[in-house]
């Protein structure tokens, strides 16, 4: 029999071996596809190369816990209860797909850096981003993670997702910069004023010299799903520019809201008064 010298550098270097029933059932999920979704026992047998009993142990055990279903006349195929478990990884990358357009239109439109936010625990994780085509920049790339306490988009999430502040408090709070809010009352404050005004913009709260202007995006159900905002060197973008920036940052987080299948008027969103033509930012940011 041949020797499987993978698992056993794993065994010798601390690492966990593999389960070998798990790959003898991934074998027999991965037998599906678009294209043939229906397959018969015996086709399942040729095609994994199990033995027969093995194989029809394994599919009975996947039937039984909703991962494959059996239909006497189509034979049996992919499960419900597997969709299920795949539902939350899959939506997340078809939000960002979906969004991605309002992304890239942002960072066209203003010529600065334009990211995709979504919350995670006291943390909001950057998952799109068209970066600036100026060579004086400040980088972003996916993955990033930002605190629930310091910038425009963490804002964001406090005014429209109630357990952002909860996960922050929990989490606590760190000074970044010498502007790093860390006082709950005044970020309780400025998280009303972002949704009064439906955007928010700071400066240096996170890295110094940047400035940040983010917007709410919201989902079919009226909830936030995301935050799309600009981050730009505060040595290109001033706080003069922010009247100019806000209708333009709001009009992407419409879009975006729009490709996600939200109507206006329902969930998180119905008190949110709406884009001011004076758009401003909080006084201690400037």
């Amino acid at each position: 029999m041949k020797r499987d010298t993978n698992s056993e550098e794993n065994v010798k270097g601390g690492g966990t071996p593999p389960l070998l029933v798990l790959g003898k059932m991934r074998q027999i999920l991965e037998c599906f596809s678009i294209e043939e979704p229906s397959l018969t026992l015996r086709e399942i047998i040729k095609r994994t190369g199990l033995p027969s009993s093995t194989c029809q142990r394994l599919v009975h055990n996947l039937v039984r816990e909703g991962f494959i279903d059996r239909d006497p006349r189509e034979g049996y195929r992919i499960g419900m209860g597997l969709v299920r478990c795949a539902a939350p990884g899959t939506a997340g990358l078809s939000l960002v797909r979906r969004v991605r357009p309002a992304v890239y239109s942002l960072r066209d439109t203003t010529g600065e850096t334009a990211c995709l936010y979504v919350r995670d625990g006291a943390l909001r994780t950057l998952v799109a981003v068209a970066q600036t085509r100026h060579a004086v920049m400040r980088y972003f790339a996916i993955g990033m993670v930002m605190p629930m306490h310091a910038g425009a988009g963490a804002r964001i999430f406090l005014a429209y997702d109630p357990q952002a502040r909860s996960d922050m408090i929990k989490a606590g709070f760190r000074k970044y910069t010498e502007l790093t809010p860390l006082n709950l009352e005044v970020l309780d404050r400025e998280a009303a004023q972002a949704r009064e005004q439906g955007y928010f913009a700071t400066i240096g709260e996170v890295n110094e010299g940047v400035i940040s202007v983010c917007a709410p995006v919201f989902g079919h159900t009226g909830e936030l799903a995301a935050v799309i905002g600009l981050g730009a060197p505060a040595i290109r973008v001033t706080p003069a520019d922010f009247p100019t920036l806000a209708p333009i940052v709001m009009a992407a987080a419409a879009e975006a809201s729009l490709a996600l299948g939200f109507a206006p008027g329902t969930g998180a969103q119905r008190n949110q008064a709406g884009p001011a033509k004076d758009a401003t930012v909080a006084p201690r940011h400037t």
